[in-house]
């Protein structure tokens, strides 16, 4: 069955069981590689996109449930809040095996969208639904802060 989505900007049709989960379509079908399969359960965050700009896990949520909305991987995070999150990111040297940052990417800049200065108290209850098993948690909680200084600078 084909299904009509809306995925960074571009309309595409993929041809998929509806209760594909979007994850795999991602990957599988339209080859973004950015998302990650962490747990298949909801409760790492390594494949969290955004769907209408709401961050939620592409792994648990069937390809039927999102014809008709706007979906935002990594690779199509744009505007002052992603680059700043990107910069952020990389002047902090975040990663270190890199697995599930995508995933913080995407949750930090849905909270950067609606508080431009998070607490680390914010920062905190934003991301506990992202595990990162290497525990780079004080740089994340450094490069959000980081990146919401970007963003109030314009990108400097």
């Amino acid at each position: 069955m084909a299904i009509e989505l809306n995925v960074n900007g571009k309309a595409t049709s993929v041809d998929v069981d509806p209760s594909t989960p979007l994850l795999w379509v991602l990957r599988d079908n339209l080859r973004l590689l950015g998302t990650k399969y962490g747990c298949g359960m909801a409760q790492c965050g390594a494949c969290t996109v955004h769907v209408d700009g709401n961050a939620i896990r592409s792994c648990v949520m069937p390809v039927a449930a999102l014809a008709g909305k706007k979906i935002t991987t990594i690779e199509g995070l744009q505007g002052a809040v992603g680059a700043a999150c990107k910069q952020a990111w990389v002047e902090l040297d975040v990663p270190q095996c890199g697995w599930c940052q995508t995933g913080q990417i995407m949750s930090a800049s849905v909270l950067l969208a609606e508080k431009k200065d998070p607490s680390d108290a914010d920062i905190d209850a934003c991301m506990a639904g992202n595990a990162c098993r290497c525990a780079t948690y004080v740089r994340i909680r450094g490069a959000i802060h980081r990146a919401a200084e970007i963003a109030k600078a314009g990108g400097k």
